[in-house]
């Protein structure tokens, strides 16, 4: 639980930085993170990969989050 925390907080911080150029604050990257992790690894499933270890999760997490705040954003512009 803790260690999806911290994945969580460091995913939606880097997911953060490379789509707006700056994280949303500790609770918000958590929350883009953890969405992001489930999003990653949907999306990861679907395509036949998967990962073991923490930094396996990360980079998941990350593009998943990637993928989250793009579907914002659009979603925001309509």
């Amino acid at each position: 639980m803790i260690w999806s925390l911290i994945i969580g907080a460091v995913a939606g911080a880097i997911a953060g930085r490379i789509t707006k150029g700056g994280g949303f604050g500790l609770l918000m990257n958590i929350v883009v993170g953890i969405i992001g992790g489930w999003l990653g690894g949907f999306l990861f499933g679907l395509i036949g990969l998967s990962g073991d270890g923490i930094l396996a999760k990360l980079a998941i997490s990350v593009v998943g989050a990637i993928v989250l705040l793009w579907i914002v954003a659009k979603i925001k512009k309509k």
